[in-house]
């Protein structure tokens, strides 16, 4: 496959799932934008992946997913740059970091992995409708089953449990991505909006695990973690409203297929409430 004159975002690209997706779609001609926190991290990923041989370009964007200002940012100087916007991939995550909040005072692994990519979505809105074929691409997990989303405990009203909170991130990943998928077609726009998981894959985002725990785990790789977002990405049968994952038992292991929506992301009216109150806080640039 042939990406070039093609522009793509992938955030939090400087490692794990996120760094095999930048440098799959930078070696298939694409122009790439390695979008994290961290400079030296970034710069140090763009370096590696370039001695791995690639057709496309790569470029750091510095974001900070736990500041909307970043955020608006960061989505400013994209614009400001390029003429389109093919694929946005709302990769980057946290996972069960000691209790803390983001810069605007949401529980950071909710503000992280939901908020600042429901935010970037939004300023980018344009460039991707503008872009015909476009898709946005969102990482959810393994871990959106059996969770719930509770609209009282957004900024640690409620003592901190990191696996409930993580969970609470990941759902509201995948509701955003159904959600905004259905708002698209019913308001005739042409964006695919897709989720995406890794199954389990050995990566960064596990640093915080119970080192035991992680032993007892049979992991693939960064590299075949990343399909299911490739495919998501990249496969001309790839549609709207699709989640992505590992086709093996409990969707741990496996080539990419589609997976399994949990019951708890399929409930209409608490996924138009959540997307209202996100756009809400976050002033993000929908136009529905």
């Amino acid at each position: 496959m042939n990406l070039s004159g093609k522009v793509a975002i992938v955030t939090g690209s400087n490692t794990g799932i996120g760094y095999e997706t930048a440098l799959d779609l930078y070696q298939k001609g694409a122009r790439v934008y390695v979008a994290c926190r961290n400079e030296e991290k970034a710069l140090d990923a763009i370096a590696r992946m370039k001695t791995r041989g690639g057709t496309g370009e790569l470029i750091f964007g510095r974001l900070d997913l736990a500041s909307l200002r970043s955020v608006k940012e960061f989505a400013g100087e994209v614009i400001g740059t390029e003429a389109r916007l093919d694929y946005l991939v709302n990769n980057a995550g946290i996972m069960i970091p000691p209790p803390s909040k983001t810069e605007d005072g949401f529980e950071i692994q909710f503000g992280v992995n939901f908020i600042g990519h429901f935010a970037l979505t939004g300023h980018l809105f344009n460039l991707l409708e503008t872009t015909q074929g476009s898709r946005v691409v969102t990482l959810s997990s393994i871990a959106h089953r059996n969770s719930a989303i509770d609209f009282d405990n957004f900024r640690l009203e409620k003592e901190y449990n990191h696996w409930r909170e993580y969970g609470q991130s990941k759902l509201a990943d995948i509701i955003f991505a159904l959600e905004f998928d259905k708002r698209l077609k019913s308001n005739g726009y042409q964006i695919k909006s897709l989720a995406a998981h890794p199954g389990f894959s050995k990566t960064d985002l596990q640093k915080n695990m119970d080192k035991d725990t992680l032993a007892s785990l049979d992991l693939m790789t960064a590299q075949e973690g990343a399909q299911p977002t490739l495919a998501a990405c990249l496969r001309e049968n790839a549609e709207g409203g699709q989640y992505w994952g590992p086709d093996g038992p409990n969707e741990q292991k496996g080539k990419p297929a589609l997976a399994k929506i949990d019951k708890a992301a399929l409930n209409q009216e608490l996924n138009a409430k959540l997307w209202n109150w996100a756009r809400e806080a976050t002033a993000a640039n929908f136009p529905f």
